[in-house]
């Protein structure tokens, strides 16, 4: 006989949870402890709030134009940032972080353009060698940022570990990026709701998996307003400005890590990343800033928009 536990915690700057049916409690607890300790020692590794994270020491570095050696797991995530970067046409760039000092969100203002073009030579991958395991920084003053895509690699990592450990039913909700591991045990689907993008704590409606992972990016997460116009935190790294077009955009893919890409790459590209999830053939919903919404996710709604 299992039973459903639940371990909340918090990291990565938000609020996260575990869900999983185990023989019991103490096993439960066991294994989700160590799953919540590779979650903090991702956190660790890569956080840029963390002066003593390895990312900090490669920014350390970056700053003086200096280069680098990465471990093996840092060179798969630079792997496939940079895939990321040429898929997108530049536009997925874990470079893009400089622009946060000139766009804070918390300020209500808006920066000056000449602020934003003196930031630009200091942003793009391209301008990065990277030869694995050696990062060399050929402009100084740049830096990277995991934050793309280093909640979702923890939500992945966390379900190896589940799965390693026999659990064969469950969910990963790391701040929304989520990874299901396999249906309830009586095959019941996971039922999950997706954010409405201008109505706080209300649902669009939900959306049922089995197995798989889901993210979604909007332009709720971090915003400012001034003047009746929304400068979303997604950022176009070619023009230094808030992208604008979709609202959210939610992905299912096999992988969260993936399923966050594409939801980022899509916001990047504005009303042009409904065209681009659909040629790539990924499971989605969006909604843009118009109110419009469409996909090829069947979503339960409770509400239009």
């Amino acid at each position: 006989m299992f039973d459903l536990y639940s371990f909340p915690f918090s990291a990565m700057g938000t609020e996260c949870n575990l869900h999983f049916y185990a023989s019991n409690p103490s096993v439960a607890q066991e294994i989700a402890d160590h799953a919540i300790d590779e979650v903090y020692r991702i956190e660790d590794r890569y956080s840029r709030y963390n002066p003593h994270s390895l990312l900090s020491q490669i920014n350390q570095a970056a700053q003086s134009g200096g280069s680098v050696c990465v471990d093996d797991e840092t060179a798969g995530l630079l792997d496939y940032a940079y895939a990321c970067y040429e898929s997108s046409e530049r536009l997925f760039d874990i470079t893009s972080g400089v622009l946060r000092n000139v766009w804070d969100f918390s300020s209500g203002i808006v920066p000056e353009q000449e602020q934003i073009k003196s930031l630009l030579p200091r942003i793009g991958l391209d301008k990065i060698s990277w030869n694995a395991p050696n990062l060399e920084f050929t402009v100084p003053g740049m830096e990277l940022d995991f934050g793309g895509i280093g909640k979702e690699y923890a939500a992945d990592r966390v379900s190896e570990i589940l799965v390693s450990r026999g659990i064969a039913h469950g969910l990963v909700d790391l701040g929304g990026d989520i990874n299901v591991i396999g249906p309830h045990p009586d095959h019941a689907p996971w039922v999950i709701e997706i954010r409405h993008p201008r109505q706080t704590d209300s649902s669009v409606g939900t959306v049922e998996i089995h197995r798989g992972a889901l993210a979604s990016s909007g332009d709720y997460e971090r915003c400012v307003m001034v003047n009746g116009v929304r400068y979303s935190h997604i950022i176009n790294p070619l023009t230094g400005w808030p992208v604008r077009g979709l609202a959210c955009v939610s992905v299912i893919a096999e992988k969260c890590v993936v399923a966050g890409s594409l939801c980022t790459i899509a916001m990047l590209k504005g009303f042009g990343g409904v065209n681009w999830l659909e040629d790539i053939g990924a499971a989605h919903f969006w909604v843009n800033e118009n109110g419009d919404q469409g996909g090829s996710l069947k979503l339960n709604y409770r509400q239009r928009i």
